[in-house]
């Protein structure tokens, strides 16, 4: 169903009370019932330097629907709410300045030589209507529509609707689907793009996977682009550049694909970018085509590069047990050995027990070596075997875990500050974006590990070849920020199986994914966007994006 989705703009060319043939009276009538049939807004707004008698004759024709009309200055520019407003304008106004960003445009005026229209009223996404009387069916008052993909193109007429002077009414509607349905086919209309290449081998590899992990994300977004094309039925012209852009200061000027789009040298950003507050004024973001999974990669260190290992192995409440038994099982032993040198019949002083040589006996148990006291009595003997028993069992289980956790990853490091004050070196891939967010980071912990571990004493980034880092990274106690999932092709190929197991991730950059972008206001915009959401929703998107990967 037909649906207004932004505001109505009647423009009225009133000079004259029959125009083309048509009665200024039966001009209005038809202009109102169109409204009505398109479900109106609730505010007409009327700009025009029509005489009172006009005015007041028009006030009494719109009384017949329910709208809420004024009138407003010729010089109006707000055009910041007009959701729910129609607007009228004259354009026999010279002074007439009314802002015309509008989705639905109603002329009176016949398209002829003489009657120039502006080029913003037959933008191909808005719906531009006028009225022509039917020389051969007396009665009848055609509505047409119009439109233009650009100002070199033709004008491109249909007819809308026939309404019946008579019967009021309208006849022969055209479906109502939408604009975009109606006019997504450009007839080979020639569109521009403009896409960031940072490496002329990629201009020869966009159809294999040689060297995906270069330009992976213009690569994908190449062929949705040419997809996008296809859905059109338009052609494209690509040009390269080496950079997304940004805002020069010598030349007051944005450079790289932005700047393309600013000075009209492409319709379209081929190469998606991240939405930054200083973008927005001067091109559009449509739709995220590309996900970016840039992150610092790192093999997880040795447990005993981040622990203290002898001390791992039991609990602290074994511990505590452990120091505990050694001081219990001497005060045992001494006390057992005491009463067993008191019911000797002949003592020796010599071999009276005390407590500094019972110590020296369970440590010795404990360091798990021998003894020169041997006990005689029965209970003493059984104290020392089960001590030296226990002890033995415990150096055992904790010889065992030593070498287990000698051995193991350590999975202490699990977010920004640990990899911050971990003694791991640091490095990045050596692309446009890292350099410009890791050089912006305002946030503490980031500023921190820019500050601290990218940059060198000297002032040096460690920012490395794509290959060299993920090198550095095989050797140990590198973290690595890349772009997982062409890194992790590199390190398919180069790592043995055991280094995979041990990888860790950790998230760096505080950016949604990189999204299409087009110029400014531009006139194509409504189309490449329902055309990409379109090939997301059959799964062209996805399939792009796992050719890559894959």
């Amino acid at each position: 169903m037909f649906r207004v989705l932004n505001v109505i703009l009647l423009v009225f060319n009133s000079k004259f009370l029959v125009i083309n043939g048509i009665k200024f009276e039966e001009i209005t009538r038809v202009t109102f019932a169109l409204l009505k049939n398109l479900n109106p807004a609730v505010t007409l707004d009327i700009s025009t330097c029509w005489s009172d008698v006009q005015k007041l004759q028009f006030i009494k024709l719109s009384n017949r629907l329910s709208m809420y009309v004024r009138f407003i200055d010729l010089t109006y520019k707000n055009d910041s709410d007009h959701h729910n407003n129609a607007l009228i304008v004259d354009f026999n106004c010279n002074s007439i300045k009314v802002s015309m960003n509008r989705h639905i445009i109603i002329a009176i005026n016949e398209l002829k030589n003489g009657f120039d229209v502006p080029s913003s009223f037959l933008h191909p996404s808005k719906n531009f209507y006028y009225f022509k009387a039917d020389d051969e069916n007396n009665g009848k008052i055609k509505i047409m529509k119009a439109y233009q993909l650009s100002k070199s193109k033709n004008k491109i007429f249909e007819t809308f609707a026939i309404h019946e002077k008579f019967n009021k009414t309208f006849t022969k509607f055209n479906p109502k689907t939408s604009i975009i349905s109606q006019r997504k086919n450009f007839n080979g209309f020639k569109l521009k793009a403009s896409m960031v290449i940072t490496n002329n081998h990629s201009l020869t590899h966009f159809d294999d996977k040689s060297h995906k992990h270069i330009d992976t994300i213009t690569k994908v977004n190449f062929h949705l682009t040419n997809r996008l094309i296809e859905w059109l039925n338009a052609s494209i012209n690509y040009s390269v550049v080496d950079s997304w852009g940004y805002f020069d200061n010598k030349t007051n000027k944005w450079n790289g694909m932005i700047g393309e789009l600013i000075d009209n040298k492409a319709d379209i950003g081929a190469s998606p970018l991240f939405l930054t507050s200083d973008r927005i004024d001067v091109i559009d973001y449509l739709i995220c085509t590309s996900q970016t999974r840039s992150k610092f990669v790192f093999r997880s260190p040795k447990l005993s590069f981040t622990e203290n290992v002898f001390l791992l192995p039991f609990d602290k409440f074994v511990w505590i047990c452990l120091l505990m038994l050694p001081f219990i099982a001497a005060i045992v032993l001494y006390f057992s050995m005491f009463i067993e040198w008191k019911m000797e019949e002949k003592r020796n002083d010599e071999h009276k027990p005390t407590l500094m040589s019972t110590f020296l006996l369970l440590y010795c148990a404990l360091t798990q070596q021998g003894s020169a006291m041997i006990p005689k009595a029965f209970s003493s003997r059984l104290i020392v075997v089960i001590s030296f028993t226990a002890f033995l069992f415990l150096y055992s289980s904790y010889s065992a875990n030593i070498v287990a956790l000698l051995q193991s990853p350590s999975n202490k490091i699990k977010s920004l500050s640990d990899l911050l004050i971990s003694k791991m070196d640091f490095g990045v891939d050596d692309t446009i974006f890292n350099h410009f967010y890791f050089s912006h980071a305002d946030e503490p912990i980031r500023r921190e590990i820019y500050q601290t571990k990218i940059k060198d004493k000297n002032g040096k980034e460690k920012f490395f070849d794509l290959t060299k880092g993920i090198e550095k990274m095989r050797q140990g106690l590198f973290a690595f920020h890349m772009e997982v999932g062409v890194g992790y092709k590199i390190v398919s190929e180069t790592f043995q199986e055991d280094e995979k197991c041990g990888l860790q991730e950790i998230q760096y950059l505080q950016v949604v994914d990189p999204y299409y972008a087009i110029q400014k206001d531009s006139k194509y915009k409504e189309f490449i966007k329902v055309g990409l959401m379109r090939l997301k929703e059959i799964g062209i998107q996805v399939r792009n994006g796992r050719f890559m990967d894959n």
